[in-house]
C-alpha cells in the first residue's frame, strides 16, 4: 500500500490538453499548488517517448515527495525509474506487473466492477482506481459511469487505498471523499485550464470546513 494522502489529488496527464504549456510545466504548476500524485498517461506515445517524458517529470518532481507512475507501460516505468506503474484490467496481470516492477515500486490497478475490486490482491497492488464516476471525453473507451453510489459500493469492498476517476471536477471532490475514496484523479479539471494553480487549489477549497 501507499500512504492514502498521496491519492488526495491525483493528476493524470493528457498531452493534448497540456499542449499550451507542455506536460512538464503543467505538472510542475499543479504540484506546487497541491497535487499529491502524478500519472503519466499518453496513449499515442512510443515507449522511448514515454521514457523521455517520465525522466523529465521525475526531474521536475525531485524534492517534492510527489510520486510519479506511468500508465500501462511497464517498460517505460522501469527504464525511467519512475515510482511505479498503473495498469488496467486489459493490460498485463497484477502478478506479472509486480514481478517486473519489484516489491519497492507502486502498482495501481483500475477497477470498474465489484468483481474486479474483490479480485484485487492486496499483496500485489498498492491502490485501486475506481470509476468512471461520470462519463469523460478524455477516455473514449470507458465503462458505464457508476456515480457516487456506485463509487461508495466499490470502496466498501476493499481495504486498499482508492482514488476515484472519471469526469471529476472540483465541485465533486467533497462528495468523492464522503463516498469513502481517498481522493480524486483528474485530467481536464487541471490540464489545459487557464490558471493551473487556481484550478488545483479549487479542489482543496471545496473541502474546507
Amino acid at each position: 500500500m501507499i500512504p492514502r494522502d498521496h491519492l488526495r489529488l491525483y493528476l493524470v496527464t493528457d498531452p493534448g490538453l497540456c499542449r499550451a504549456r507542455g506536460v512538464v510545466e503543467t505538472v510542475a504548476q499543479a504540484v506546487a499548488a497541491g497535487v499529491t500524485m502524478v500519472q503519466l498517461r499518453d496513449k499515442e506515445a512510443s515507449t522511448p517517448q514515454r521514457v523521455a517524458l517520465a525522466r523529465a517529470l521525475k526531474a521536475a518532481l525531485r524534492g517534492t515527495g510527489v510520486p510519479l507512475v506511468v500508465n500501462d507501460d511497464l517498460d517505460a516505468a522501469i527504464a525511467a525509474e519512475a515510482d511505479g506503474a498503473h495498469i488496467g484490467q486489459g493490460d498485463v496481470s497484477a502478478r506479472a506487473a509486480r514481478a517486473r516492477l519489484g516489491s519497492d515500486k507502486i502498482l495501481g490497478l483500475s477497477c470498474e466492477t465489484p468483481e474486479t475490486v474483490e479480485a484485487a490482491d492486496a499483496g500485489l497492488v498498492d491502490y485501486l482506481g475506481l470509476g468512471p464516476v461520470f462519463g469523460t471525453a478524455t477516455k473514449a473507451d470507458h465503462k458505464a459511469p457508476i456515480g457516487f453510489d456506485g463509487l461508495a459500493r466499490l470502496v466498501a469492498l476493499t481495504g486498499l487505498p482508492t482514488v476515484a476517476i472519471g469526469g471529476l471536477k472540483a465541485q465533486h471532490h467533497a462528495q468523492v471523499l464522503a463516498s469513502g475514496a481517498d481522493g480524486s484523479a483528474v485530467v481536464s479539471a487541471i490540464c489545459g485550464q487557464p490558471d493551473i494553480a487556481a484550478a488545483t487549489r479549487r479542489f482543496f477549497e471545496e473541502v474546507q470546513p
